[in-house]
């Protein structure tokens, strides 16, 4: 046997991994249960009820903000940011949305891509209307304006 001098080092490894797996499975085990907010559904669907900006607004029902995936508006005190806010009051308020949600932002927002019931994506109608362009750093060129 060529490599015979070798096998009690082989196998002292080879339990040494499979002690590691059964070590990383019991600390999987012990991750604390999702929030419950995580576990709810991908989807929310629910009327306005407040425009924050031209790219966030609130919900009925819904406690965390909702930040339009995909869309980069300017601050209500930044130029443009009036017009903005405006053209999304107008576009979607007091109407029910169906947001698909895709990410938490770092302030806790919900990010989340929407549409109007008549099946319009809001941030596709911002940017068409000049107030708001497209956030290419999360979009990845989604909108085609990248």
């Amino acid at each position: 046997m060529l490599f015979g001098h070798y096998l009690p080092v082989i196998a002292r490894v080879s339990r040494r991994s499979a002690l590691f797996v059964l070590i990383l499975a019991g600390l999987s085990a012990l991750q604390p249960a999702p929030a419950a907010e995580a576990r709810q559904a991908t989807v929310l669907e629910a009327r306005v009820s407040k425009i924050l900006d031209g790219d966030t607004f609130t919900l009925s029902g819904v406690s965390r903000r909702i930040r339009v995936w995909g869309l980069d508006a300017p601050e209500r005190n930044h130029p443009g940011g009036s017009a903005a806010t405006a053209t999304l009051r107008k576009l979607i308020s007091g109407k029910v949305l169906r947001c698909q949600l895709r990410d938490m932002d770092r302030y806790g927002r919900h990010v989340a891509q929407c549409v109007l019931p008549d099946g319009r994506d809001i941030a596709a109608e911002m940017i068409r209307a000049g107030v708001a362009t497209e956030y290419c750093r999360y979009s990845r060129g989604y909108y085609g304006t990248c």
